[in-house]
C-alpha cells in the first residue's frame, strides 16, 4: 500500500525502524479505528508479529482526548505496574516529534484476543464463559476505582476533585459550542443536577468509556488488555461505573446506551447483578444511582447532538443526509427523556 490516511508511510517506516526493536523489517500498516477519536492503525511483519500505532484525528474534537503524551503516559505506568490489577497493552516506543507524521504518536503491543463489539461476537459464549467476562469486566473498573494513583506514578494525572461538577460544566460548553436548535431541557436539566450531585465517595482512575468494546478478551474470557485512555483523568469512579453499566443492555430492551450491546446475548448476567457485582466489589453506596444515571444521559444527549452538528457539517466520517439527522436528533431526545425520568426520582 502506498497510501494511508493519517501516516507518511516512508517517514513511518524509517522511524519504527529506528526506534521499535524488530521493525527494520517489510511492515504493513491498515487503520483499524478512525472518526472523532485518536486513530488506530495495525503494523504488521511478514511473519504476523504486530504492533499498534496510535496517533490523534486528523481534526481533534477535544483538546486534552487527543493528548498522546497523556495516553501514552497512562498505559506506561499501568505496564509497569501489573500489580494494580489493570491490564494494558505493552508500551513500546512514543514520537514527540511532530515532524515526522504531522502529529505525536505512539506504538504499542498488540493485545491479542476478542473484542465484544456487539451480540454477534459474544453468540459463541455460553454462560460460564459471559460470566466469566463479566466479572473481569467488573474487576478492572473496581481495580481502577481503588488505585492510588501516587503508587503508579499519575498522582497528577488530573484534579481528585469534583469531577461531576467539573463534567457538568464541560459538557455543557460542548452543547452550546455545536448545538444547532433550542433544547431548552439541557439547561433544566443541567440546572437540577448541579443542585443534586453527590458527595464523591473516592478519588479513582476514570476511563471515560469502559465497556467491552474498550476491552481484549484472553482465552478465558478474561480480560487481557483495556484500551483507549483518551478520555482517562482521576475523578468519582461511582459516576464512571455507572457511565458504563449504561452500556450493558439487557436482551429485549428498546433501546441501547451506544451501538447495540454484547449483553443483549442471552446468556450474560443482566444489567441489574452487574450493579450488585459492583457494589459489593467496590464496598461503594449506590443508593444514589438513579443521580449518576440522570447525569450519564445527559452528558450522551450532549455528546450526540454535537455528531448531528457534524453530520449537518458533512464531517462525520462521509454519513450525511437528513435522515441521518433526524435519528440522531430522535437518539438524543429519547436520551433526555430517559435523562428526566431519572431526574424525577432525585
Amino acid at each position: 500500500m502506498s497510501e494511508i490516511r493519517g501516516l507518511d508511510l516512508p517517514a513511518i517506516r524509517s522511524w519504527l525502524a529506528a526506534n521499535v526493536e524488530g521493525a527494520d523489517t517489510e511492515l504493513s500498516f491498515e487503520l483499524v479505528a478512525a472518526g472523532g477519536s485518536n486513530l488506530t492503525y495495525v503494523v504488521e511483519r511478514g511473519d504476523g508479529r504486530r504492533w499498534a500505532l496510535r496517533r490523534p484525528p486528523e481534526r481533534a474534537r477535544i483538546a486534552t482526548a487527543h493528548e498522546m503524551s497523556r495516553e501514552w503516559r497512562i498505559i506506561e505506568a499501568l505496564h509497569k505496574h501489573p500489580e494494580a490489577g489493570i491490564p494494558v497493552p505493552e508500551a513500546v516506543a512514543y514520537c514527540e516529534d511532530a515532524d515526522v507524521i504531522g502529529a505525536e504518536f505512539y506504538v504499542m503491543g498488540f493485545a491479542e484476543g476478542r473484542i465484544l463489539r456487539g451480540p454477534d461476537d459474544a453468540k459463541d459464549m455460553d454462560e460460564d464463559a459471559c460470566r466469566r467476562a463479566a466479572e473481569s469486566l467488573i474487576d478492572v473498573q473496581v481495580a481502577m476505582a481503588k488505585l492510588d494513583p501516587d503508587a503508579v506514578g499519575l498522582g497528577d494525572l488530573g484534579r481528585r476533585e469534583a469531577y461531576v461538577e467539573r463534567q457538568l460544566a464541560r459538557w455543557l460548553r460542548q452543547f452550546e459550542a455545536s448545538k444547532g436548535r433550542e433544547l431548552p431541557i439541557v439547561y433544566e436539566l443541567h440546572e437540577k443536577l448541579s443542585k443534586h450531585v453527590p458527595e464523591q465517595q473516592a478519588c479513582g482512575l476514570v476511563h471515560g468509556d469502559y465497556r467491552f468494546d474498550n476491552t481484549v478478551l484472553g482465552p478465558d474470557f478474561r480480560i487481557v488488555a483495556v484500551l483507549d485512555w483518551e478520555l482517562c483523568t482521576l475523578g468519582d469512579p461511582v459516576a464512571d461505573f455507572v457511565w458504563s453499566v449504561l452500556y450493558w443492555t439487557d436482551p429485549g430492551e428498546e433501546h441501547d446506551f451506544g451501538s447495540p450491546s454484547p449483553t443483549r446475548h442471552p446468556a450474560f448476567p443482566r444489567r441489574a447483578e452487574a450493579i450488585s457485582m459492583y457494589a459489593e466489589r467496590s464496598g461503594f453506596d449506590l443508593s444514589g444511582i438513579d443521580y449518576y444515571r440522570a447525569f450519564s444521559w445527559w452528558k450522551m444527549a450532549c455528546l450526540v447532538e454535537g455528531v448531528a452538528a457534524r453530520l449537518r457539517a458533512g464531517a462525520a466520517g462521509g454519513l450525511g443526509g437528513g435522515s441521518n439527522v433526524d435519528h440522531v436528533l430522535a437518539r438524543v431526545d429519547a436520551m433526555l427523556e430517559n435523562a428526566a425520568a431519572c431526574a424525577a426520582r432525585l
